[in-house]
Formats: structure tokens, C-alpha cells, sequence
């Protein structure tokens, strides 16, 4: 009888054991998890405040701004467009010029 007490006892201590273990290893993952989603979530934050940032960077009005001072570019006019045309089309009759209606 009193082995038998003996190992029902290491069989409860080693499960006890056993159980605390496994207690601590979800305690740590939950942990894990929870600073895991808090990165995620500082980390979209981050992104919607670089997108409005992107968004502010590219109005048309910034471009064009940059354009002129840092690129010397200006707008086209008709003064300096210059127009290139092709010989060869430029004698061609279109596809829908010989059909009848």
C-alpha cells in the first residue's frame, strides 16, 4: 500500500509540475500575442500617416513647384511646341474614308 501511495504521489507531483509548466508557456504566448498586436497595430498607424503623407507630397500644385525650381522645366506653349509628323501616314486615307454609309 505504500508504493502504491508512493507512486500516486510522484504521478500527482509530476503532473502538478506538468501543469504549471504549461501554465507559464500560455502565460508567455499570450504575451507574445498581445505585444505582437501591438506592433501590428503601431505599424498600421505608421502606414495610414505615411500614406497622408504620400497623398500631401503629390499634390499637383508640390509637382509642378518642383518641376520649375529644381528640374527648370516650364510650361509647354505653343511657341516652343514643336510637332513631328510621319511622311508615310501623312499620305494614307483612313480605313473608314473609302467605305460608304
Amino acid at each position: 500500500m505504500t508504493r502504491l501511495n508512493l507512486v500516486l504521489l510522484l504521478a500527482v507531483l509530476a503532473s502538478a509540475l506538468y501543469l504549471v509548466n504549461v501554465q507559464y508557456e500560455s502565460r508567455r504566448l499570450f504575451s507574445a500575442l498581445d505585444k505582437a498586436k501591438s506592433e501590428a497595430r503601431s505599424i498600421e498607424m505608421e502606414l495610414e500617416r505615411l500614406q497622408v503623407e504620400k497623398r500631401a507630397q503629390a499634390t499637383p500644385l508640390r509637382v509642378e513647384k518642383l518641376a520649375r525650381e529644381q528640374l527648370q522645366m516650364r510650361t509647354a506653349t505653343p511657341a516652343i511646341t514643336q510637332y513631328v509628323t510621319y511622311a508615310g501616314e501623312a499620305n494614307k486615307t483612313s480605313p473608314a474614308a473609302g467605305r460608304a454609309p
